[in-house]
Parts: C-alpha cells; sequence; structure tokens
C-alpha cells in the first residue's frame, strides 16, 4: 500500500471530497461507511518529522512555486515570495505532507512486518512551517493465521449427471410451452384438467360498518368475459374449482368467494365476492407428441433424437455449472469454518460495494432511472448484503494464501483472453482498455480475480467424486 495526499484528505482537519464517477451515483450519498475499522486488525503508527526538515521543504516547495508561479502583475519567477506563500498556502502545504510522508509512513508500516489494506485514516495531524511535523494514523491490515491442513479439508461433490426424471421434467416444460388449448365437441360436464370457458359477474359483499359509512364510494361490479379458468389448477380459488367441477356448458352458477387478506388483487383481498358464472364452453390443453415434427418446430433439428441430444447437453452443462458453483461456496465456508481470522472492514465495505453497483446495473438495464435509484433505501441494502460480502472477502482471502502456497500464476495467454472478454463486452478497442485499467489499477485486480477462480477451480477438481 502507498499513501500520498490521502493522508490529509483523511484527516479530521481536510476538506470533504465528493466524487461521483460512476452510473451508480445515485447511492453515493449514501455510502458513508467511512472510518470505521475492525479494532481486531488495526495498528497505529506515529510518524515525526524534526522541524528542520520540515523548513528545508517548505522553503524547496515555495520556491519552487515562486520560480513558476503566475500571478498577473508579476513577471515569472519574479514573484515575491510572501505574495506566493499568501496565496499558494493550502497548496504549498499540501505538497510538503506530499513529501515528506508517504516513504515515511510505507517505511514504518514495512517495519511492523504487516500487510495493510485499505487507506491509512490520519487521527492527529500538526503540519506548520519552522515546527516539528506530527501524524498519528490507524489502518488496517490482513492478519498472519496458519492454513496448514487446509488439503484436508472437502466438501461432498455431487453428481453432474442428469437424471431421467430431471430430463423428463425439462421436456415436459418444452411440450408446455407449445401446447394448443382445444374446444372439447363432446357433452360431458367439466372434469379437473380441463379450462371452463366462463363470464361472470361479482359483487363485492360489505359488512354493516362499510355498509353504513356515509359517502362510502361505490364498489365496482367484478366482471369477465370469455375468461379461462383450469378446473383444479394449482391458480384457480378453490371455490370456482368446487362450483365448476361437475358442471355443463349453458350452466348458470352462483359462487361465493372469501378471498385471503394477503390475496394479490388488491382489489379483493380480504373481501367476500357473490359471483354469477355462466359456462359458455368447455376447453382442452393439448400437448404435442414427441416426435420429429416436434423438434423441427423448435428450432433447427433434424429428428427428435438432435433434439434430445441437444437438451441433454445444455442440461449437463447448467447442471455442471450450478453443482460446481454451489460446491465451492459450501468449500469456502467450510475452510473459513475451519481457519478462523478477523476480516478487515474496509475490505468488507468495498465487497458490499462491488455488490451493490453489480445490482444497480441490473437495475439500470432493467430500466430504472438515477432518480428512482436514489429513492431506494441504501442504509437498508448495505445491511442486507454484509452477511455475503464478508463470506466474500474470507473466501478471497483464503484463496490468496492458497494460492501462494501452491505458486498459482495466471499466465499472459489467460489474462489477455479475459482481456478481450472484457474489451467486447465494453465495446472499447483492447489496447485503450488495457491502459484505462492499468491507470485505474483494474489490471491487477482482473489478473488477482483470474488467480482466485483458477486457485478455486483446482480445490474443486481434487474433492472426492
Amino acid at each position: 500500500m502507498t499513501t500520498s495526499s490521502t493522508l490529509e484528505n483523511n484527516s479530521e482537519t481536510a476538506e470533504p471530497q465528493h466524487t461521483h464517477d460512476h452510473a451508480e451515483e445515485a447511492h453515493d450519498h449514501d455510502h458513508a461507511h467511512g472510518p470505521v475499522l475492525n479494532p481486531d486488525c488495526t495498528r497505529e503508527l506515529v510518524i515525526d518529522v524534526p522541524a528542520e526538515e520540515v523548513s528545508r521543504a517548505w522553503a524547496t516547495v515555495a520556491a519552487n512555486y515562486r520560480k513558476y508561479a503566475k500571478i498577473p502583475g508579476f513577471r515569472a519567477g519574479k514573484v515575491p515570495e510572501s505574495v506566493v506563500r499568501r496565496r499558494f498556502g493550502a497548496e504549498i502545504r499540501k505538497e510538503v505532507i506530499d513529501s515528506l510522508l508517504p516513504e515515511r509512513f510505507n517505511k514504518g508500516v514495512a517495519d511492523l512486518g504487516i500487510r495493510p489494506v485499505g487507506q491509512p485514516q490520519v487521527t492527529e495531524l500538526t503540519v506548520d512551517e519552522g515546527q516539528p511535523l506530527h501524524v498519528k494514523a490507524v489502518f488496517e491490515y490482513l492478519p498472519s493465521f496458519s492454513i496448514d491442513g487446509y488439503k484436508d479439508v472437502t466438501v461432498a461433490k455431487p453428481s453432474v449427471e442428469v437424471s431421467d426424471e430431471e430430463f423428463k421434467h425439462e421436456v415436459d416444460h418444452l411440450r408446455d410451452s407449445r401446447a394448443t388449448i382445444e374446444p372439447v365437441e363432446e357433452d360431458r360436464a367439466l372434469v379437473d384438467g380441463d379450462w371452463a370457458q366462463i363470464s361472470y359477474k361479482g359483487e363485492i359483499q360489505k359488512d354493516a360498518t362499510e355498509a353504513a359509512a356515509e359517502g362510502a364510494a361505490e364498489e365496482q361490479p367484478v366482471s369477465g368475459e370469455d375468461t379461462l379458468v383450469e378446473i383444479g389448477g394449482k391458480d384457480t380459488v378453490d371455490a370456482f374449482n368446487s362450483a365448476l367441477r361437475g358442471a355443463k356448458p349453458g350452466q348458470e352458477l352462483k359462487v361465493e368467494v372469501i378471498y385471503p387478506a394477503d390475496y394479490a388483487e388488491s382489489k379483493l383481498a380480504g373481501k367476500t365476492v357473490a359471483y354469477e358464472v355462466t359456462v359458455k364452453g368447455i376447453k382442452k390443453r393439448i400437448l404435442p407428441e414427441l416426435n420429429d415434427e416436434f423438434a423441427k418446430e423448435l428450432g433447427h433439428y433434424e429428428s427428435y433424437a438432435d433434439l434430445e441430444k441437444s437438451v441433454r447437453e445444455y442440461m449437463e452443462n447448467r447442471k455442471r455449472r450450478s453443482v460446481e458453483s454451489e460446491t465451492k461456496d459450501r468449500l469456502f465456508a467450510a475452510l473459513s469454518e475451519k481457519f478462523t481470522f478477523a476480516v478487515p472492514e474496509s475490505l468488507v465495505q468495498d465487497q458490499i460495494d462491488t455488490r451493490l453497483e453489480r445490482g444497480l446495473r441490473a437495475l439500470a438495464a432493467q430500466g430504472m432511472s438515477s432518480e428512482q435509484m436514489r429513492k431506494l433505501d441504501f442504509a437498508r441494502l448495505r445491511a442486507a448484503q454484509r452477511d455475503s460480502a464478508v463470506a466474500e472477502v474470507k473466501a478471497n482471502v483464503l484463496l490468496d494464501r492458497i494460492a501462494g502456497e501452491e505458486n498459482i500464476t495466471v499466465s499472459e495467454e489467460e489474462m489477455d483472453k479475459e482481456l478481450q472478454i472484457a474489451a467486447i463486452q465494453s465495446r472499447e478497442p483492447l489496447d485503450a482498455l488495457k491502459v484505462r485499467l492499468t491507470k485505474e489499477g483494474g489490471l491487477a485486480r482482473i489478473g488477482e480475480q483470474l488467480r482466485r477462480e483458477k486457485t478455486a477451480s483446482i480445490l474443486y477438481e481434487r474433492l472426492p467424486a
């Protein structure tokens, strides 16, 4: 970790700074997780610089400003030092701090023999020309811990083979998507599985209090024409199932329905409705036969055998991804349980940021505006993400430790492949993407993530089947 003017910017005497660099600006004003640190992995560092060194630094910076400062009424290089110090006092002070602190801070941290994370937070800062510079800063670090025995940690590794039952369920879903509803010509009554074609009109019943309420709005009748109702269907109200089961076309029925308080349609929730129903016809849902014709209707398949092969391959790939992801999560949980360590809060908050930004991007893709996003309860959203973020940070720390133990690296070819995918997704030239990511520090983060994924895959493959 390197330091710069961040040391001053985080101090109690610094001016607050606000930036809005990303599309996720909707939650910037709630992104105030700020100075909270985990005391179990926090250290303090005190830096004192003698007055003579501070004076030399001040003189050097002021002379540099005097040499290049452009102030109306003065020739370049001829601005009086007093004017320079008065005009650029804040800037000179900042550059003095930048010239004196970072190297000393990094040396102090190195002497402690720990690996800091996040930015240091200044709790004390005294800096004046001719006076000693005094700084006290706190920072989080990754605590050391043993991972001896990590290879012995295992979890069950389920089979990724697609069962006949799973395949049948998938094919039934495909058949349902191509089902048609045909009229029933034979003279018979409605039975479960049939679809009744009905017209209905319902009157919402009022209790005595509602009926007596002065000026109560007249409820509009609930009605429908040529509505299809599945007899015995999971979405059909029981009262309709009971009344329609056994009825024939042409019959007129009276049905009273008492809707539960949590009914999805708010107008009917908790209400009693008296319906008059006319049965107009019976229809049957017809599923297509599983044959070559069915396969051709679904896509570029020559036969049902081709369709079956394609569906099985799709299901196997989907199940493999699902099983691998779930198994890795259970393995990470088992490793975290065996190897306990304090988690730096700055890493947790960064992970919460990442999860929220992902969620906001998804909402934006679905059409949510920035104005709507600003109305979200970000404090609640951050709290809801915390447990998952802590688990992810622990997994990342463990994977980094295991990768180091096993000398796992990411090759240039693997990195280039990932960057090519990123360039396509961002619609950005590859070279321009590399320059931007290098400047933003994103290239290193991508490398870290690839290394973790590679390590996780190695650990997964080692699990006994």
